[in-house]
């Protein structure tokens, strides 16, 4: 409708200054009627009130990692003295010290955004220090601001560290009544150390907290060479460090959103499997992922169980209390642990992702950065921070240089001065006949007045002189460091590592290959190995050195673990990190693992439970070990049982095991799988039993089976007799080494152990009496090989075979190890020789 068509009654109020609506809808306000396209209207308040909320409250800027709301918290605090040396204050008096002054919003707004602050389940680097209930990782609501008592932390301190000196642009307030900081000058490299999370219009950030030492260490990197890449980055920049700890699976994730600024990185608690009476299991976990509500995840557990979607629990519990998290989750003694946590991880919030988006306002405005960009960012501020604070102390000291120089001048005329002072009527007269007699200006004129008259001292004047040099000095450096760029960079260095010893801590999420990596074996380095596993399933990896070698008779290295007294080390073993490692199972399994994916630990550590590992039924035992390097087709598994049957197999049958293990050989009801060889199909085998017997037959002589197979008999045990191990020979040169549980060994030809047909009683291996005790172990040697031997006590004896003394079968043999009270051999094993290299 144009105004040709306005009817009287329209124009009259057109006419009048009064705000009304009349019947044909026009509104009248400020004296004029005003006509506006509704859907451009709309779309000017929308975009207004989206700006709004991503500039305002919703996303960190780049520079301090702060929002505003929180960067209007730390400055208030500061401005009201809640500094971490003062007493704690009220909550409530900081809510309306921020709402009163800065941030025209709710209080609940206030209150929320510093509890997170002051909450070390969600904030990695503490910007409050809380006194009171703050809430839980259970999800507990923090008390009322009535109730909470705050403080700044030291943290929150470096953020604001030189506020005072002209290092940031401050800008009215939201009534224009006072002046508040845009940014803060942030000592800390908050953006990353602490994270953010918000949710704005048409846009979120998602930013992970990170380690302050390795950030600090990537922005060294990066002011040493600009030109550095993400990947280069990534070497000090592991990945996200949260502050509930958990494991990250795989780098891909990280590196995706490092290099674009959005990526997924999956997290998965810490969880380890404990044995409990009558061959149970428990879960335990101590550490869960970021942002994952503890008491909702026990509930989740507990519905899976009642739904049947997991079966095997019996019992769920939270143990949690002051000293850490521990939820334990008990298992019936017939499933499989693994399998159980497995489930667990795949059903509930054991194992999250974290959905990285690093948005972050840059210049006011919204952008997607990868890591080196939010460096870039963050060392550019430091830059002007430095420079501001820089040429505001240097305007100071040429302000103090202006004013000693007066000084100096009145010292150097002390008589005229005051003779020039005494005459005058006034101060203001006496200013200006100083300002004119001596070339002054005001503030140094007015610094003569204010002088007292102990200055004039000769100590005093010294001190004018001395400082007015040190002023000098200081004047020189300041303008050389504006002058210098490298200067600054080195000072935001300098600054940096100072906050980073001061603040810094040890990374607290671990960083694992993702068992779907394909480039894991490219990351580890193909190194010699020992293995060693106990008796009640504790499993590491060391480096070979961790053993020495002794002379025959020596007492022995403590090269077992602090582990109970009734455990022991049962298996001793060379491999590589990049060798399989085939386990077979008293119970005819076999599992697999390469060398690297079995936990290294230190000489005299427990290791890791092997049911951590592999997923053993209940009352399944590791009974022989062997590497692979390739699966080839001309080799072969040759296997025995305690009952004497053996049986042969090709290796590239096991090329493929799965994770829940795959069946080796079938057994009967009360045998046991007791010994592993892999052979080239053409050797000669041994099997000795406890009793002292022995047999020596052709590995022809067993045919090739499957691996469902049974096996033929090897040989025909005595009554109540079992066989303590098999092993195979190629040399005819080779000797037979036995070792019996006390002790006693010996060296045997092997020309001694007359070839038979398989499945015959053998021959007399050993001569044994009470001081030797029953047959423990048994392997073929060379004279150049070094043998291990393992005690129930857990101590290792590494000596060359060589030392051994040769005799024929039918003897008791040598003492080879001096036993402590109580103590017996387990188990033996023979490695080829390597040169020594640690002595001690």
């Amino acid at each position: 409708m144009d105004d040709t068509t306005k009817t009287p009654e329209q124009e009259k109020i057109n006419e009048n200054a009064e705000v009304m609506v009349n019947d044909d809808g026009y509104i009248a306000s400020g004296g004029k009627i005003e006509e506006v396209d509704l859907t451009n209207k709309m779309k000017d308040s929308y975009i207004n009130y989206a700006m709004s909320v991503i500039v305002q409250r919703a996303l960190p800027d780049v520079r301090d990692g702060l929002k505003p709301v929180h960067r209007r918290i730390l400055y208030a605090m500061q401005e009201a003295g809640m500094t971490s040396n003062r007493p704690y204050k009220k909550s409530a008096r900081i809510v309306g010290e921020v709402l009163g002054k800065y941030h025209p919003h709710g209080d609940s707004s206030v209150y929320d955004a510093t509890v997170r602050l002051a909450q070390d389940f969600n904030t990695r680097y503490l910007l409050v220090d809380g006194h009171g209930n703050f809430g839980s990782v259970d999800g507990d609501s923090p008390a009322a601001m009535r109730y909470t008592e705050v403080r700044m932390t030291k943290v929150a301190e470096a953020m604001l560290e030189d506020i005072e000196k002209d290092t940031v642009e401050f800008g009215p307030n939201y009534d224009e009544s006072l002046k508040e900081p845009t940014v803060l000058p942030a000592k800390i490299p908050a953006l990353l150390v602490n994270g953010s999370a918000g949710i704005a219009v048409g846009m979120a950030t998602n930013i992970p907290p990170h380690n302050l030492r390795e950030v600090v260490k990537g922005i060294d990197m990066l002011i040493d060479n600009p030109d550095i890449t993400v990947d280069e980055l990534m070497n000090a920049i592991k990945g996200p460090d949260f502050p509930t700890g958990a494991t990250i699976l795989g780098k891909e994730g990280i590196r995706q959103a490092y290099a674009t600024g959005r990526g997924i990185i999956k997290v998965r608690a810490k969880a380890e499997i404990e044995p409990m009476p009558k061959n149970k299991h428990r879960i335990v976990v101590t550490e869960i992922p970021y942002q994952v509500n503890k008491a909702r995840l026990l509930e989740s557990i507990a519905n899976l169980v009642k739904d049947g979607v997991i079966e095997g629990i019996t019992d769920l519990r939270d143990e949690s209390d002051r000293r850490g998290m521990r939820i334990v989750v008990e298992l019936r003694a017939d499933v499989v642990p693994d399998v159980i946590l497995n489930k667990l991880y795949k059903h509930t919030q054991l194992q999250d992702s974290f959905g990285v988006i690093m948005l972050a306002l840059v210049e006011n405005k919204p952008k997607v950065l990868n890591l080196k960009q939010i460096l870039e960012c963050y060392v550019s501020h430091q830059k002007d921070v430095v420079t501001r604070r820089t040429r505001f102390e240097l305007a100071k000291a040429k302000e103090r240089a202006h004013i000693l120089e007066g000084l100096k001048i009145a010292l150097d005329h002390l008589d005229e001065v005051i003779h020039t002072i005494r005459n005058s009527a006034n101060a203001e007269i006496a200013k200006a006949s100083l300002m004119e007699k001596f070339s002054l200006s005001d503030r140094q004129s007015q610094a003569i007045l204010d002088m007292r008259l102990q200055r004039l001292t000769g100590l005093e004047r010294k001190k004018i002189d001395d400082e007015y040099i040190d002023v000098l000095q200081t004047i020189d450096y300041l303008e050389s460091v504006l002058a210098d760029e490298r200067k600054v960079l080195d000072i935001i260095k300098k600054d940096l590592n100072e906050k980073a010893d001061k603040f810094g801590d040890d990374r607290r999420t671990e960083i694992v290959n993702d068992t779907g990596d394909m480039d894991v074996l490219d990351l580890i380095a193909d190194e010699e190995i020992v293995i060693t596993l106990s008796n009640q399933g504790y499993i590491k990896r060391q480096t070979p050195d961790n053993f020495r070698k002794q002379q025959r008779g020596g007492i022995g290295k403590k090269g077992g673990s602090g582990k109970k007294e009734d455990d022991f080390t049962q298996y001793l073993f060379l491999a590589t990190t990049h060798n399989y490692i085939l386990f077979f199972t008293n119970k005819g399994q076999v599992y697999t693992l390469r060398g690297y994916q079995i936990p290294e630990a230190g000489r005299t550590a427990k290791g890791s439970a092997i049911i951590n590992l592999l997923q053993l039924s209940p009352g399944e035992k590791i009974t022989a070990v062997i590497n692979v390097s390739e699966f080839e087709e001309n080799r072969y598994l040759f296997m025995a049982t305690d009952k004497g049957t053996v049986k042969r197999c090709k290796l590239t049958d096991f090329s493929f095991v799965r994770r829940s293990g795959l069946k080796a050989i079938v057994l009967n009801e009360d045998e046991e799988l007791i010994g592993v060889r892999m052979t080239d199909g053409n050797a000669s085998i041994l099997m000795a039993t406890r009793d002292g017997m022995a047999i020596h037959f052709s590995e022809e002589d067993v045919r090739c089976m499957g691996r469902s197979a049974h096996g033929v008999r090897g040989i025909n045990l005595g009554r109540h007799d079992t066989v303590v191990a098999m092993d195979y020979a190629y040399d005819p040169e080779s000797e037979v080494l036995t070792v019996t549980e006390n002790g006693q060994g010996k060296r045997t030809k092997l020309s001694e152990y007359t070839k038979q047909t398989r499945g015959g009683k053998g021959r007399i291996n050993y001569k044994l009496t009470p001081k030797t005790g029953d047959v423990v172990g048994m392997t073929v040697v060379n004279p150049k090989d070094e043998l291990y031997i393992i005690t129930a006590a857990g101590i290792v004896i590494r000596m060359d075979v060589d030392q051994l003394r040769k005799l024929g079968r039918n003897t008791q043999g040598v003492n080879v190890i001096t036993l402590r009270e109580g103590d017996k051999v387990t188990s033996i094993a023979a490695v080829e020789s390597e040169e020594e290299i640690v002595k001690e």
